[in-house]
């Protein structure tokens, strides 16, 4: 709603639409229309939750994938809750691209138009003891050859937690910015950034320099 000026009167597309939210958003702002467009059942829900809110008039509500569909007009405005695990990982990046090529209008608007994905080393003692140092003794039973395995799983394996900003021992550094009226399908294909951090906790005594990939295939 705070960027009501720039969605009323305006045609929109909301890509990977869900539950149809973001659309009845704009709907509400005063769009004069909104394609609502998903590849997963919950279109059904979206046309569900469009009709309770009166609004089919004004929303209409797509099955299928934005790749594969077809609309009869152009779009002023593209919006997306396309942000995946790490920013990048498992995200509708790519359909918002393909939706900005074939259908936005020139000097049309997306919502969000940028992006930026920040990394920092971390520590945290807890998880390491419940996760490695458990196995060196369950219930007084020495399984402590599983103690390798614990740290290649811990370390190679995502985990999505909430942490505290005491576990953070450096400032962020930014990997990738993101600008969605230039960003390419090639380039969300392999991201890589040279980083070079200094920890807060030992001060400049300790420094972490690398490369880091993320292949996003």
């Amino acid at each position: 709603m705070h960027h009501q000026k720039f969605i009323e009167g305006k045609v929109v597309m909301d890509v990977g639409c869900g539950t149809g939210i973001l659309s009845v958003f704009c709907a509400r702002a005063g769009a004069k229309r909104v394609y609502a467009v998903d590849a997963s059942e919950i279109a059904t829900q979206a046309s569900e939750i469009v009709k309770a809110n009166n609004l089919t008039d004004k929303i209409v509500v797509i099955h299928g994938r934005v790749e594969d569909i077809e609309v009869e007009e152009k779009v002023d405005v593209i919006i997306s809750e396309w942000m995946g695990y790490m920013l990048l990982y498992e995200s509708m990046l790519p359909s918002v691209l393909f939706a900005r090529d074939k259908w936005l209008k020139p000097g049309g608007l997306i919502l969000p138009s940028h992006a930026t994905l920040f990394m920092a080393p971390i520590t945290n003692s807890d998880r390491y003891e419940g996760s490695v140092d458990f196995w060196c003794d369950v219930y007084g039973i020495d399984m402590s050859a599983l103690v390798p395995l614990a740290k290649k799983f811990a370390s190679e394996e995502p985990s999505i937690e909430l942490i505290g900003g005491e576990n953070v021992i450096s400032w962020p550094f930014v990997v990738k910015h993101i600008d969605c009226y230039t960003f390419t399908v090639e380039e969300f294909k392999s991201v890589a950034a040279t980083y070079k951090v200094s920890s807060m906790v030992l001060g400049n005594l300790c420094a972490f320099v690398g490369l880091i990939p993320l292949t996003l295939l």
